[in-house]
């Protein structure tokens, strides 16, 4: 008779190692000689041997136990269900990449090869609609009808995808299930494996003689107009969600969403970040020199900003509360005016030589021609 292996020997850890350091080295060796990853003739029985041991080194009773008395110590104490209960195999098992479907967890699909059907009532369709809106109607909000791609139930077949006066026909493949099963033994542990039928894709029934109406699909397209509610301060590439406006479920399932994905259109004049607004003011030299009044757009109108004298370009003036309310609060954000000095290109012969006395004036160096 072979004796059994030291269960820190099977995973390669030392005796002191933390849980964290005896999980990652399972989940390597795991990876490694899964049967379905690993054809070698003794694989099965090195996975057997790893899971064992993990399962025990895991659990920091079983893991005490058996550091005191061995293998002795957990057969004398633990069943074999008992050793694998507390083992974490079923979010491993998923890190891993192993397609484990239709269980409550991995121990079910080991030792009670418990299953259940996936395939009942399934939610329709999330479906998506792009609008476009001025950055006034952004900032405001608006009430806009729009005619969206709405979807109904065909009336023709109710909803089956089926020729009136016909009926679906049970797969051969999965004999109506709807999924394949396949069951392997490796000593006291069993995989049960489901798998979607590729035939019928999950359905369980073949479609001979389709809807003409719908062409099996159980729904039909009909658009129709809604007067859709756009809040105030709304942004660019927000979505505003519209609750069973999207496309009608199968087998009694609600009908999915439809998501209204907002586009705002450039401005002329402002340019937004969040709740602020940034414009660009071009004033003269001598305006910025003496100081000047102008009116400033703004999205309520024009409001009065004084440029004092001697104002550089590139200073930026804020106005409080005239940029874009804020989203689900109180208040707005600012309007940030930059000022620009324009340099001129033309010049007559009288203002060039004008600037000419002010720079002698102010000892500055230019070149007058």
């Amino acid at each position: 008779m072979n004796r059994k292996r030291d269960y820190y020997d099977v995973l390669n850890v030392p005796k002191d190692a933390s849980k964290a350091k005896i999980k990652k080295a399972y989940r390597k060796l795991a990876m490694k000689y899964h049967p379905d990853r690993n054809k070698a003739s003794d694989a099965e029985e090195k996975f057997k041997e790893i899971s064992e041991a993990y399962a025990v080194l895991s659990d920091d009773e079983k893991r005490s136990q058996y550091d005191q008395f061995g293998h002795d110590g957990i057969r004398g104490k633990y069943s074999w269900d008992d050793i694998f209960k507390g083992a974490d195999f079923d979010r491993i098992f998923k890190d891993l990449g192993f397609g484990f479907g239709g269980f409550d967890s991995v121990f079910d699909m080991f030792f009670r090869g418990r299953t259940r059907r996936r395939y009942g009532p399934q939610q329709g369709a999330d479906l998506r609609y792009d609008l476009e809106i001025t950055l006034q109607e952004a900032a405001f909000g608006s009430s806009k009808e729009v005619k969206i791609p709405g979807f109904e139930i065909c009336s023709t077949c109710n909803g089956s995808g089926v020729k009136p006066g016909t009926g679906p026909k049970k797969c051969p493949k999965c004999n109506g299930a709807g999924e394949i099963r396949s069951t392997r033994s490796f000593g006291y542990m069993h995989f049960t494996e489901i798998q979607p039928c590729s035939a019928c894709q999950g359905k369980g029934v073949f479609i001979k003689n389709l809807c003409t109406r719908c062409k099996g699909t159980g729904t039909v397209q009909r658009p129709r107009r809604i007067n859709l509610k756009i809040p105030p301060g709304i942004d660019d590439g927000h979505s505003l969600r519209l609750g069973g406006e999207g496309k009608p479920g199968t087998h009694g399932g609600r009908k999915g969403d439809l998501y209204v994905v907002l586009h705002v259109k450039p401005h002329e004049l402002f340019r937004r970040e969040g709740s602020d607004l940034f414009y660009e003011a071009n004033i003269s030299f001598p305006q910025a020199a003496l100081g000047v009044k102008i009116r400033a757009p703004t999205l309520d109108g024009e409001a009065r900003l004084r440029i004092p004298a001697g104002t550089q370009t590139g200073t930026i003036f804020r106005l409080r509360g005239k940029g874009v309310p804020h989203l689900r609060g109180w208040g707005r954000g600012d309007l940030h005016v930059r000022v620009v000095v324009n340099t001129p290109t033309k010049l007559t012969h009288r203002q060039k030589k004008l600037l000419a006395e002010m720079a002698e004036e102010m000892k500055d160096e230019v070149t007058f021609s």
